[in-house]
């Protein structure tokens, strides 16, 4: 088998057929810095193949709701010149278990309480075991104060 660097490119197009992503967000996550391309000598963008895993896990993690930010720490850590490992994959994933973990409890908190309170600090239900009784938390500041109590 070949050097990477005897493997073709591909151009955005094809990336964007292999990934099922649209070009301009291919585009997107490039000017964010998650993944890199380069120009041709007709100055068209062309990628690595490992651009596919890439992508792959940007998805896989931005459909459990990580933010970008966290995924651009997370893949600045991976290596540049090739497809990531296993390994690679745990150390990626490592980081993530803490705020996914923390996303799943506050999800379940208020899928738990939807149906009665979430928390939002308002003053329209009586029975709220969070009411805001008093209007109390308006010197925290704006929005839903109980919900967000954690991120404090």
């Amino acid at each position: 088998m070949g050097k990477a660097s005897d493997v073709p490119a591909l151009s955005v197009g094809q990336v964007a057929a292999r990934s099922g992503l649209s070009v301009s967000a291919i585009h997107f996550y490039e000017t964010k810095g998650l993944i890199r391309s380069w120009r041709n000598a007709g100055n068209q963008r062309r990628y690595r193949r490992d651009v596919l895993r890439r992508l792959a896990v940007i998805r896989v993690a931005n459909r459990t709701g990580l933010p970008l930010a966290s995924i651009a720490a997370a893949l600045a850590e991976l290596p540049d010149e090739r497809t990531p490992t296993v390994a690679d994959w745990k150390l990626l994933s490592s980081h993530w278990r803490a705020e996914l973990d923390e996303r799943i409890a506050r999800l379940t908190q208020l899928r738990d309480e939807l149906t009665g309170c979430i928390g939002c600090g308002c003053l329209s239900l009586k029975k709220c075991p969070l009411r805001n009784a008093g209007d109390r938390l308006s010197e925290d500041g704006s929005g839903p104060r109980l919900l967000d109590a954690d991120a404090l």
